[in-house]
Order: C-alpha cells, then sequence, then structure tokens
C-alpha cells in the first residue's frame, strides 16, 4: 500500500506525462523536418503510454498543465528544439526520483524511468537546427564584441567624457571590428575545408553568424551612451547589459550543449569586466599624458 505522499506524486507524475505528451505532439505537428517529426512523435507516444501506467494506479482521469504546454511550446518555437525540450527534460528529475522510490512495489516504473533518461539522448541525436551547427561561429563574435567593446567603451568614456562622442566612436569601432571578424571566421572555415575532409559548414553562413552576433552585442552596449547624458552612468549600464548578455547566452549554451554554468558564466564575466577596469584606466593614462579635459 503506498503512502499518500508517494500517491500524490504518481498524480503529479501522471500530469507531467500527459502535458509532455501534448508539448511533443504539438511540437511534432509544426516540425518540418521528417527526422525531427518522427523522433518527437515516437517521444510523444513514450508519454501518453506513462501517462495510461499512472492512471492504472490513480485511477483518475488527469488534466494537463495548460500553462507548462504554452511556455514550453513557445519556448521551443522561438528558442529552439534543443534549448526548450532540454530545458523541460530538466524538470524531470523529481519525477524520475518518484520512479525510483515506488520501484520496488511497482517495476515497470523502473523502466519509465529508463525511457525519460533515453528521452535527452535521443533529442540530442535527432535535432538538425543549422544555428547550433554554428554555435562556435555565434560564440565566437559574442565573446570578441563583449571583451573588445566593453573595453573599448570603458577606455573611451574616461578619455572622452562625451556620451554622443563616444557612442559614435563605438558605433564605428564596433562595425569595423565586426566586418573584420566575420572576414577572419570566413578565411579560417575556408581553410578549415582544404586542410579537413568532410566539412560540411559553410564558410559563408558560418562568418554570417559570427557578424551577425557581433553587431547585435554592439548594438545593445551603445544604446546607454545613445540614450544617457552621463557617460560614467552610460558605461555602469552598459556593463550591466554585458553581464545579463554573458549570463542568457551561457545559460542557453549551457542547457543545448549539457556544459556546466556557473563556472562558465564567472569566467567570460571576470574576463569582460577585467579587460573593461584595464581599459578604464589606459583611458586615465591617456587623459593624463595628453591633458584631454572634459
Amino acid at each position: 500500500m503506498l503512502s499518500r505522499k508517494v500517491m500524490e506524486e504518481i498524480e503529479q507524475a501522471q500530469i507531467n506525462e500527459l502535458t509532455e505528451h501534448i508539448i511533443y505532439t504539438k511540437l511534432a505537428q509544426k516540425e518540418k523536418n521528417r527526422k525531427n517529426r518522427k523522433i518527437l512523435q515516437s517521444i510523444a507516444a513514450d508519454e501518453a503510454r506513462h501517462a495510461a501506467f499512472w492512471q492504472k494506479l490513480t485511477k483518475k482521469k488527469a488534466s494537463p498543465n495548460r500553462w507548462k504546454i504554452f511556455l514550453y511550446f513557445m519556448i521551443s518555437r522561438i528558442f529552439g528544439l534543443v534549448f526548450g525540450l532540454k530545458l523541460m527534460e530538466r524538470g524531470e528529475d523529481l519525477a524520475q526520483t518518484t520512479y525510483a522510490r515506488i520501484g520496488r512495489s511497482y517495476p515497470a516504473a523502473i523502466s519509465i524511468k529508463k525511457d525519460e533518461q533515453e528521452h535527452e539522448k535521443k533529442i540530442i541525436g535527432m535535432i538538425e537546427e543549422q544555428h547550433l551547427e554554428y554555435v562556435g561561429s555565434i560564440v565566437l563574435g559574442l565573446n570578441d564584441a563583449l571583451v573588445e567593446l566593453t573595453g573599448a567603451l570603458a577606455g573611451f568614456t574616461l578619455a572622452l567624457q562625451d556620451s554622443q562622442l563616444i557612442a559614435l566612436v563605438g558605433l564605428i569601432t564596433g562595425i569595423a571590428a565586426s566586418l573584420s571578424m566575420a572576414a577572419s571566421e570566413y578565411l579560417s572555415m575556408k581553410e578549415e575545408q582544404t586542410t579537413k575532409q568532410g566539412e560540411t559548414k559553410s564558410p559563408l553562413i558560418a562568418s554570417f553568424y559570427t557578424g551577425v552576433a557581433y553587431i547585435f552585442t554592439v548594438t545593445f552596449l551603445i544604446l546607454p551612451f545613445l540614450l544617457l547624458s552621463s557617460a560614467v552612468i552610460a558605461l555602469v549600464c552598459s556593463l550591466v547589459i554585458a553581464v545579463m548578455i554573458i549570463f542568457l547566452f551561457t545559460f542557453y549554451t549551457s542547457v543545448t550543449n549539457d556544459l556546466p554554468f556557473r563556472r562558465r558564466f564567472l569566467r567570460m564575466a571576470a574576463i569582460s569586466l577585467g579587460v573593461a577596469l584595464l581599459s578604464f584606466g589606459i583611458g586615465f593614462l591617456v587623459k593624463m599624458l595628453f591633458g584631454i579635459d572634459a
């Protein structure tokens, strides 16, 4: 006889399985890639089978979590299947603990647990999303923009102390650097194609992702200097935005690539802010040496 607490957990597991069955089904209906669609349909069928198993124990008809369906469906559509589904699968750790706890009384629960563990492996192998193939190029553009431009803006702030002028110089610097980075990525990928057999990535697409990631970062970092009259306050806001971009992108790549988040986030933030602090000091020295007055 199962305790009331375990029975409540089983009822919640039933709701979760039914909810995820609907999510996978809806995503499969919208998926154009045939391979992805078949895998989504397969997992949806597994989730339906799991929900039916729990219903035999609860003897109740569950209602799905409509908010969760909307949330993860939209996340998966906007940010990609890999991110949305892996984010959802992360929430199944509690359900797997429940399966293990009642496995002694109901051995089939162990089978369900194994199915859940296989879901993420299937997802990793099935998804064919172009932006994930070029994530290295995106990282290159973001990292370089964050490190180079935060440093440049910090130096410009103390040396020039004029928000509009800093924004103009920063924009010119950012656009030039983005074109340079895109060209470098193109040449690098072309070189890889000549030295590595079977390389299928497009140098043109790789350079596009690098350039767009760079310009995206430049735009957000310069925005405070266009909106605020105080250069120092604008710099602080720009650094806060830089940390936010680092946080969001590190979280995204940590989920999609199963990488540790905290260490990667702290390392990248420390590098960007450290370069900004160093550049601020260089700006101070330039101001002193050349006698530039605000």
